[in-house]
């Protein structure tokens, strides 16, 4: 995979053709609702704040733009590294 950091924090990445975005707990359960994203599972357990959206869940620069803006905005979040 690639991940993409902003001020030293992870903010998303490509795992295979999916896209992962760390949207944070507290936006867990709403990105969940979303059509076309999952739980990242990439160690066999979901690991929460962390979703993956399939390929068509980002099939335009809008929907990608969407997704990337809300792993970013939760970076705000956190203190730089």
């Amino acid at each position: 995979g690639l991940a993409f950091l902003h001020r030293g924090n992870m903010c998303c990445g490509v795992v295979g053709n999916e896209l992962m975005v760390r949207v944070g707990p507290a936006a867990y359960v709403k990105a969940m609702s979303a059509r076309h994203v999952r739980p990242m599972d990439f160690t066999g357990k979901p690991l929460k704040g962390f979703v993956y959206i399939i390929p068509p869940g980002i099939a335009d620069d809008r929907e990608l733009k969407a997704w990337v803006t809300k792993g970013v905005e939760f970076t705000l979040t956190l203190s730089a590294k």
